[in-house]
């Protein structure tokens, strides 16, 4: 039966409790933090050796639709009503959004440590304990806007800009990429200080603390995000339907340096799971968006 993803924003408040629930049980179970481990375990960068499959990398959208299906199917298995729902940052761009309510994410970390402290997630409930990465403490952390340094969400044109490329990916196919679709929506780019993220990436930027860096899964905000970037895949490929929905088609041959066994070409496998990019491409006849 094919379920949906609905925006965030036009929840009910039962499908809110129900989606936390089910958070809070795969955090109690230890579930939850094997998707933290998994992230960090695959965020691999550019100048790291071996194959690069979560970020950085042409695979970034493909893997990531198999890692949301994972956690999908983990929190269904919950309860069967739960779906991942995605949260539009080129509209709700506030800390005032109903997104950060204490019935669904939480708020803000308060600037003494950047621990939230209000919310399902917040320490104090003694059920979203961190245990997984690098922090200063075992609580969740978050710090809108990054006040010492300031950044903006997205916006809409700036997520145009990214929609509008006709081409999946270029060469050298990691985050130095000038063109193609694949980077410009996942955010790296050669600017100066905030200028340099865009997208996905500025996303994690905005929120700050644990959405910082490969344990960025620690913030179930993580999964609102790569919802909306699954959706806007779908949309890409809706807009471009003469383009390639994935590139490259082969992989970099033993000539090619560095690119050699770096990346996922569409019928390679991507680990941990063994999927190819091309299995992915399309959701249809197990979940929609609304």
């Amino acid at each position: 039966m094919v379920y949906t993803r609905k925006n965030q924003a036009r929840l009910t408040s039962t499908e809110k409790r129900r989606f936390v629930n089910a958070l809070l049980e795969l955090k109690r179970k230890g579930e939850y933090d094997a998707f933290v481990r998994t992230h960090i375990e695959h965020y691999v960068s550019d100048g790291d050796s071996g194959l690069r499959v979560a970020h950085m990398t042409p695979s970034f959208l493909p893997w990531h639709r198999r890692f949301l299906l994972e956690f999908e199917r983990a929190l269904q298995r919950v309860d069967s009503s739960v779906s991942v729902p995605y949260w539009d940052w080129t509209v709700d761009r506030s800390p005032r959004a109903s997104l950060w309510g204490s019935g669904l994410m939480g708020g803000n970390g308060r600037r003494a440590d950047r621990q939230v402290m209000t919310g399902p997630f917040a320490r104090a409930n003694g059920t979203w304990v961190i245990k997984e990465g690098e922090a200063d403490g075992d609580f969740l952390m978050r710090d809108f806007g990054r006040p010492q340094d300031p950044i903006a969400l997205p916006t809409a044109d700036q997520l145009a800009w990214a929609m509008r490329d006709p081409v999946y990916d270029t060469p050298p196919w990691d985050s130095t990429s000038s063109e193609g679709y694949r980077n410009k929506l996942e955010g790296w780019t050669s600017g100066v200080g905030n200028d340099k993220w865009r997208n996905h990436n500025r996303v994690h930027r905005w929120v700050g603390g644990h959405m910082l860096g490969g344990a960025s899964v620690n913030d179930p905000v993580f999964w609102l995000n790569h919802a909306f970037v699954d959706l806007l895949w779908d949309r890409w490929m809706a807009r471009h339907p003469d383009s390639a929905p994935y590139l490259p088609e082969k992989p970099p041959g033993p000539g090619r340096g560095p690119l050699h066994g770096s990346i996922a070409a569409r019928h390679e496998a991507m680990p941990p799971w063994g999927a190819k990019p091309d299995d992915l491409l399309s959701h249809r006849g197990i979940y929609r968006y609304a």
